[in-house]
């Protein structure tokens, strides 16, 4: 059975290499239209072609027709191209033209040829192909079922043929019957854990037993029950949030009324009511809302980390119909698109909505793009993991020895396992006790921090990663940014104002419109046919006063802003949007924008006079400085892409019925569309300096037949069935030709607090910043040059958009040529260019100074965390504060949340959880220092105290005769171990090498830190070293001195063995603490009290020498000198040399105390 067994694991590890070779799988989203149909009599049924809506833009193509068809991301077979070998880099672009042919004739990649080979095979390679092996049977095993069509029944969910997914949230790591092998494994995997069960299990062997049972087992029930309880109390609190979550109401319409039902009983095809401030509970399709314009807000914020509200529409056809129960005939088509969808974990912002689901459980758009938790374990564990190891086999090698010595005489291989439990405290069980209680009072020193209040540690077991970081990866909004746009510059051409200057703008536009109201209220006819004429009429240069009332008009027109009012009533708890006959007053006025940019450039235009008081789909109304209403009606809206990046808006003034074209966007993309001028290109560039996001503002006046004649053309492009959008994108060019330039505006994001030193304190310190963003391009280079992300000096290499691999590889070539530039790159270009050339865009991206990536999904941020601990093997750490950081948090190897605007989805999710940006400045360089620091020298204390113990084993059974009989036993052992030395070993927690404020002052200490030196191989040989010498200095000092006293040399020895590790607690420390102090005089007090309790443990083998503790011997003098000159000749010589280390060769931080 076991070969058979090894042929079929043989046998699919064959299939595993072949099918990671042969083929990939990708995500690809379908093109849209999508339709939306209702067929008249019984159930309402809605078909839908694939699994989920697209997250991403996709291609044109041309649509199906169907029902209702919801096109989105489904498995499909890479393209051919994706199976080309690796091409390598520097090629000239003749060469890359000409030489096509080479894709398929050079190596895959430069790292993978250096993997291979018996050596790989011995160090790493074994544990690869078995994790792959592992990895692929559970993926067949738990295969995620195909994403097929589905067809959904309204209101009726029980005829649907398929089975869906509940719609519950499940963050358990373990449920009733895994919970105890589950954490029994996590803890058995690491060697430490798993070597002391073996030789605690040994004991229950009466030729094996040496000692008492509690001297094995009661340390290892106690790390097992901390353990235990710590994670059965983390795991209940996850099952009560997912609990209170699953168990929330939402109100289901069926054809008996309204009933009641929990969030984890919502099925696919269900009609559910979501009220104002609920949460969304699954993927639905927006059929009704109870607002009077047909669309609401939704909060996004655990969703995509954004703070600002997203507008979403009710299905045309439905939010028409008198009750949503009657039937439709004949049947309507409707195309729906992402504005028609509502996504589970999102919050609706205003009034009620009714939506279909679509997509639960773990099929809906959050879960899909959230990663699985991994269990972390720090870098300091695996290196001392790796020790233990390096002990065991000098365990094994010293025990071998003895029995060699032995001649092998009787039953040599019983001998050799008892001389392996009397040397097994080389190996001490109370490392891990130690470290564990070390890093909880890590955790509650930085929880007790006044410096940086608020700060939570959720995850104990890794405090020291946060000295040991060399990359961080930080998200944009909310983390380096406050997500507050405040208006900074508005410039006109020949005249620029800044922040002391917006008075000057306040009562030009207040004369401006006083002067209209003047001339109106003398002339009421006649108005409307010169302004008609002024179009036409030869061009005189304005007056600043009103190319100011020009440019404030464009600018409170030309959004997606909405303002809403807060009802003052609050019986019902609604909030409805302002009417014109409401009353616009400004106390209870909010405005919400997709874009924090808009908010800010409409709350400047209400600051200087110009407010806007109301806005639904068709209409928009201005209130001025005198109070006068302006009424706009809106003919057609053109949104903000990041293909176009900029959007316009086509409005009528109703008193005049003068129609005009406004448009505002990127630099690059309004110069060529307005008329000639020589001062926008440079004042964009002054205004990028300063870290101000710019937008360009543009208008173009229209008559009627010319915007009758672009309707017509508009209509009938979106009407088009084949290349919609570029027909429609042609259609809208066809306006943009010389307009008129109006202004340009200059809008700075708020940088957190202290953010530019904190970046620069972590710069010093050698971590490399990455900033991840879904953010467009412009706006995250703009954040990274006023964060001082990316120096004044220092260059910026964009990445260009590429889309295949022969782009992908000329553009990395020209990156590859620039040196100490920082890179800026999108997501969909990063994609292309890791599917191609990992190893070498990483190699090069690793080189920059600074990384900034934009338009990056969840996902993505997860995969380049992933990217740069395998190929760096760095510590990673990655800071977010929204719902949409979640995966990249858990990924890295320490994650930090904020909490902040976005919620606490990542605090909750983050090992660490701070309040500020500025507080990571002192969590790494003070708290992650001295985890670190202390760890490491607590960690190679505790095996000096089991290396020396086992050393003076060794040296007692060579002297006798190699006898495999213990030196001390019962309490000694354990005492030894706990109320004799665990204080004073325990108190080196409170140790520091450098004042926090020096290692502030000093962030260069960091770096010293990256490079393990604290606890290294060559660190633990010199305590090897030093444990070799005591012991043997001990025991054989207690040998020669104690001769005619030969049946006391277990109490000397062991008194001296007391005291030395005392002094050299207090050799180790650098800093003491009166804590410290109080810890040596308690054990040595705690010793001393014992030593009357101790007379049967105190004489060597009771049995054979009756021997028994003799107070009246301990009290003299003979016995006090000669204890002390062992302890003085162990001790003295490591002080000297410490001495003169410290003199001839001081470590960083001694030169800068000094």
């Amino acid at each position: 059975m076991l070969m058979q067994f090894l042929c079929l694991l043989v046998l699919l590890l064959t299939v595993r290499l072949l099918c990671c070779r042969s083929a990939g799988v990708c995500w690809r989203s379908i093109p849209d239209p999508v339709y939306l149909g209702f067929t008249s009599g019984g159930c309402r049924t809605a078909k839908i072609a694939a699994c989920s809506f697209p997250w991403k833009p996709c291609p044109r193509g041309a649509p199906a027709r169907c029902h209702l068809e919801l096109f989105c991301m489904r498995y499909q077979l890479e393209d051919e191209s994706a199976h080309l070998d690796e091409m390598p880099l520097m090629m000239s672009e003749e060469g890359f033209e000409n030489e096509e042919s080479d894709y398929h004739t050079l190596p895959r990649a430069r790292i993978m040829q250096r993997k291979r080979g018996l050596e790989w095979f011995v160090c790493d390679g074994w544990k690869f192909l078995c994790t792959s092996c592992c990895d692929w049977l559970v993926n067949i095993c738990q295969r995620k079922k195909e994403l097929k069509a589905r067809t959904v029944w309204l209101g009726c969910p029980e005829k649907c043929e398929e089975k869906h997914p509940r719609n519950s949230i499940k963050n358990q790591k373990y449920n009733v019957f895994t919970f105890i092998p589950g954490v029994l494994y996590e803890q058995f995997k690491f060697f430490l854990n798993l070597y002391f069960l073996v030789i605690s299990c040994s004991q229950f062997v009466p030729a094996l037993k040496i000692g008492y049972l509690y001297t094995y087992w009661a340390p290892l029930g106690f790390v097992l029950a901390v353990t235990m309880t710590r994670e059965a109390i983390d795991e209940f609190r996850r099952f009560q949030r997912d609990k209170e979550v699953n168990s929330q109401l939402y109100s289901k319409l069926t054809v008996r009324g309204k009933v009641q039902v929990k969030s984890s009983d919502i099925q696919v095809g269900d009609l559910i009511i979501v009220e104002k401030n609920q949460r969304i509970p699954s993927d639905m399709v927006f059929l009704r809302t109870s607002e009077k314009a047909g669309s609401c807000f939704i909060r996004t914020d655990q969703l995509d980390g954004e703070t600002d509200w997203k507008l979403k529409v009710a299905v045309s056809c439905t939010q028409r119909l008198p009750a949503l129960g009657e039937d439709s005939d004949p049947p309507v088509h409707e195309s729906l698109s992402i504005e028609n969808t509502l996504w589970a974990s999102t919050v609706v912002a205003s009034g009620t909505v009714i939506g279909v689901v679509i997509y639960t459980g773990k099929e809906t758009r959050s879960v899909m793009n959230t990663s699985n938790p991994k269990n972390k374990v720090g870098l300091l564990d695996l290196e001392l993991n790796r020790l233990t190891k390096a002990l065991f086999l000098a365990l094994v090698a010293l025990s071998v020895v003895m029995v060699t010595l032995q001649g092998f005489v009787g039953p040599w291989y019983r001998n050799l396992f008892r001389f392996l439990l009397l040397f097994s405290y080389i190996i001490p069980i109370s490392l891990r006790v130690n470290l564990d209680m070390g890093k909880a009072v890590y955790g509650w020193m930085m929880m007790k921090d006044e410096n940086i209040p608020g700060t939570v540690v959720r995850t104990s077991t890794i405090p020291e990663e946060l000295g040991r970081l060399v990359y961080l990866l930080t998200d944009k909004t909310g983390t380096l940014t406050q997500n507050e746009m405040v208006f900074k510059r508005l410039h006109l051409g020949t005249v620029s104002y800044g922040a002391d200057t917006m008075d000057e703008i306040q009562s030009h536009v207040r004369d401006s419109y006083s002067q209209m109201q003047s001339q109106a209220g003398g002339n009421n006819t006649g108005s409307t046919p010169p302004r008609k004429a002024q179009s036409s009429a030869p061009k005189v240069r304005k007056s600043v006063s009103s190319r100011i009332h020009e440019a404030v008009k464009a600018i409170v027109l030309c959004h997606n802003v909405t303002p809403v009012y807060e009802s003052r009533a609050g019986v019902t708890g609604e909030t409805e949007f302002a009417e014109a006959d409401q009353d616009f007053s400004d106390e209870n006025r909010t405005y919400q924008a997709s874009s924090p940019d808009e908010v800010a450039l409409v709350q400047w235009t209400e600051s200087v006079g110009l407010t806007l008081v109301s806005r639904d789909l068709t209409s928009m109304q201005l209130k001025t400085p005198s109070g006068q209403v302006l009424s706009f009606c809106i003919l057609q809206l053109f949104p903000f892409t990041s293909e176009s990046k900029r959007m316009g808006i086509i409005v009528r003034d109703e008193s005049t019925a003068e129609i005009t074209f406004y448009m505002k966007g990127a630099d690059v993309a309004m110069s060529p569309i307005v008329q000639y001028n020589d001062w926008l290109e440079e004042e964009c560039g002054n205004m990028a300096r300063e870290g101000l996001r710019t937008l360009v503002v543009a208008k173009k006046a229209l008559t009627e037949e010319q915007y009758q004649d672009f309707e017509s053309r508009y209509t009938q492009a979106k009407l088009s069935m084949h290349d919609r959008s570029l027909k429609v994108a042609a259609v809208v060019e066809s306006l943009e030709r010389e307009m008129e330039l109006l202004c340009l505006t200059g809008v700075e994001d708020q940088l957190q607090a202290d953010v530019r030193p904190t970046l620069e304190m972590l710069r010093n310190a050698g971590i490399k910043i990455w900033m991840l963003t879904g953010d467009k391009l412009e706006t995250a280079t703009c954040i990274a040059k006023s964060s001082h992300l990316v120096s004044r000096t220092q260059d910026i290499h964009i990445f260009r958009q590429v889309t295949n691999r022969g782009e992908a590889h000329l553009e990395l070539n020209a990156f590859r040529r620039k040196h100490d530039c920082a890179l800026v790159i999108s997501g969909d270009s990063l994609e292309v260019c890791l599917k191609y050339y990992e190893h070498e865009f990483v190699e090069l991206a690793c080189q920059c100074p600074a990384v900034v990536c934009c338009r990056c999904s969840p996902t993505q941020k997860a995969h380049i965390v992933t990217l740069l601990q395998q190929h760096t093997g760095r510590r990673t750490c990655a800071i977010g504060d929204g719902g949409n950081d979640v995966s990249m948090v858990q990924a890295a190897d320490c994650g930090i949340g904020i909490e902040g605007k976005e919620g606490k989805q990542a605090s909750l999710a983050a090992d660490f959880s701070i309040r500020q940006f500025r507080h990571i400045g002192r969590l790494l360089m003070v708290h992650g220092r001295n985890s670190y620091k202390r760890s490491a020298a607590l960690g190679q204390f505790v095996m000096h105290r089991g290396l020396i113990i086992s050393t003076m084993q060794a040296v007692f059974s060579s002297v006798f005769y190699f006898a495999s009989v213990p030196l001390y036993q019962g309490f000694l052992m354990v005492g030894y171990a706990t109320i004799y030395t665990m204080f004073p070993v325990f108190s080196l927690v409170l140790d520091q090498d450098v004042k926090p404020e020096m290692a502030m002052l000093y962030p260069e200490l960091y770096k010293d830190l990256t490079k393990g030196r604290s606890l290294s191989f060559k660190t633990f040989l010199i305590w090897v070293l030093i444990s070799i010498y005591q012991g043997g200095i001990l025991m054989y000092g207690a040998l020669v001195l104690f001769e005619s006293e030969f049946v006391h040399v277990v109490a000397i020895s062991f008194t001296a063995l007391i005291l030395t590790e005392l002094l050299m607690v207090a050799l180790t420390v650098r800093t003491w603490h009166w804590l410290m102090v109080v810890a040596e005089f308690l054990s040595l007090g705690c010793y001393v009290s014992s030593l009357a309790f101790l007379n049967e443990y105190f004489g060597i083998g009771r049995v054979s020498f009756g021997a028994f503790l003799d107070v009246a011997f301990i009290t003299t003098v003979a016995f006090l000198w000669k204890v002390s000159a062992i302890t003085v000749v162990s001790c003295l010589p490591l002080y000297v040399l410490k001495y003169l280390r410290r003199k001839l060769s001081p470590p960083s931080y001694c030169k800068l105390a000094s």
